[in-house]
């Protein structure tokens, strides 16, 4: 596995008497995309504010680039790159004096610093709008931008906290083939998302739900690992009407909301098809289509949610 990027062990972190983060451990190897994958308010954000020495662990120990985050949360952050989902931009700033401030922050002098805005130009398709107000740039440049700035000081390990939220999808594709570059230059890339396309782009992720991490893996592992059912996709009336009746069909062991369709997941196909047909057809619900699929990630990530509530809706 090679040496650990973020090696920490019963990261834990309570507000009063909520525990927001709940004995986490995380084992990051260095040069990897790591995905820290949840639903909004799972404890991702207050995990990663932690890693970065921005806020002290209620409990737990251990170190991010070889510094103890709770010891050595100065040098910590100075040696890491982070770029939060709110950009943590100046917005009346051009993009070149934003790119200048930040040198500054991270103590990139000299003719070095001249060379690393222009490189991050460069990466971050910005050149020619030197010259622009932040606060004018569509959010897909702000995001570049704010990547830009967390990298000018040539961090070993980058944080990204939810970098596309509230960004368009093609902005969004880009921002990850950054991301590819990035890593491919050797840098740790730990990134916080809810986007379940995004999380493929990770080599591994961790899915955290309620403050504990529910599973760990490669996102082909994870699929392999927690999909070893039939998946049926199943296309009726009153989606909504279907859902609740086959909840509680026995025979089928998930039921989830897809858009306008529903995931069944089943021990046995032929039965789980009888099953479906027959408790709908006690409403009148007629079935249009059941189809065995290919689990996606986001069936893995309700299946280990399911069992992680013992079963549970």
């Amino acid at each position: 596995m090679g040496n650990l990027a973020v090696d920490v062990t019963g990261l834990t972190r309570s507000f009063d008497s909520f525990i927001a983060v709940d004995h986490i451990d995380l084992h990051v190897a260095s040069g990897m995309v790591f995905g820290f994958l949840g639903p909004n308010g799972a404890g991702k954000s207050t995990t990663i504010r932690m890693l970065c020495g921005i806020l002290r662990p209620s409990a737990g120990e251990g170190t991010v680039g070889g510094f103890d985050i709770r010891r050595q949360s100065e040098r910590l952050k100075s040696n890491i790159g982070y770029m939060s989902q709110k950009f943590s931009l100046y917005e009346d700033l051009t993009v070149a004096e934003n790119l200048k401030f930040f040198a500054g922050v991270y103590n990139v002098r000299g003719a070095q610093r001249q060379a690393r805005i222009d490189w991050a130009l460069e990466m971050a398709g910005l050149r020619g709008r030197e010259n622009t107000l932040t606060h004018d740039l569509a959010g897909g440049w702000r995001q570049r931008l704010a990547l830009g700035c967390a990298v000018l000081h040539e961090p070993p390990i980058l944080f990204l906290d939810e970098p596309t939220s509230g960004v368009d999808p093609a902005s969004r594709r880009n921002f990850w083939e950054m991301i590819g570059e990035l890593a491919d230059r050797g840098i740790t890339v730990f990134v916080t998302t809810h986007y379940m396309d995004e999380a493929e782009h990770c080599d591994e992720l961790a899915l955290i739900y309620g403050g504990r991490v529910v599973a760990t893996g490669s996102p082909a592992a994870l699929k392999r690992q927690h999909m070893d059912r039939a998946l049926l996709e199943v296309e009726c009336g009153d989606l909504m009407a279907a859902f609740a009746l086959l909840k509680q069909e026995p025979t089928l062991e998930g039921v989830a909301l897809f858009g306008d369709k529903l995931h069944v997941t089943a021990a046995d196909e032929r039965t789980a098809r009888a099953a479906i047909v027959a408790r709908l057809a006690t409403r009148d619900l007629a079935v249009r289509a059941i189809e065995r699929i290919e689990p996606s990630l986001e069936d893995a990530f309700v299946a280990i949610i399911e069992s992680s509530q013992g079963g549970a809706a």
